[in-house]
């Protein structure tokens, strides 16, 4: 069943999985990242090396499909603007980016800590410098979680008596 173009299943290595885990937490880390956290980040990664755009960053349209309850018949929500970039960096890794809005910038950087968090030269180095954007992000939600909190409601009922 090679050839009928189904993907084959291989198992994934604990090593992988974990480089894996991380190159999502950095990437996660990056869409939600400011462009000037992204240029600090950048710099604090102390990476000067060659870096080639492997597709020069650009700005289009994607169609954004939505669910009714998440269970639904998927239906065209509408058209969003994405900005997307692909870089390789000298020690020959990858990088991909694709960011909602028009900052091409913004891709770019975000691709590139993309292709450093994958070798390993680089990866503790980018680590410690999406450190900030995690505990921003980290105190963004704890803020959220107490509003949230404060304004909880709990509902009780009391019993009167012999009624």
């Amino acid at each position: 069943m090679a050839g009928d173009g189904a993907m084959s299943e291989r198992s994934v290595l604990p090593s992988e999985a974990a480089a894996l885990a991380a190159r999502r937490a950095v990437m996660a880390l990056c869409a939600s990242a400011s462009r000037a956290e992204l240029e600090e980040a950048l710099n604090r990664t102390g990476y000067f090396g060659g870096i080639d755009d492997l597709r020069p960053p650009g700005t289009g349209l994607v169609m954004v499909r939505g669910r009714i309850g998440g269970e639904g018949a998927p239906f065209n929500l509408g058209e969003a603007t994405v900005s997307r970039a692909a870089v390789r960096v000298d020690s020959g890794a990858t990088g991909f980016a694709y960011h909602l809005g028009r900052d091409q910038t913004k891709a770019r950087l975000a691709a590139i800590l993309d292709a450093l968090a994958q070798s390993p030269d680089h990866r503790s180095s980018v680590e410690a410098a999406v450190a900030d954007i995690r505990a921003r992000r980290e105190a963004e939600t704890q803020k959220a979680r107490r509003q949230t909190a404060a304004t909880r409601v709990n509902f009780f009922t009391l019993v009167r008596g012999e009624d």
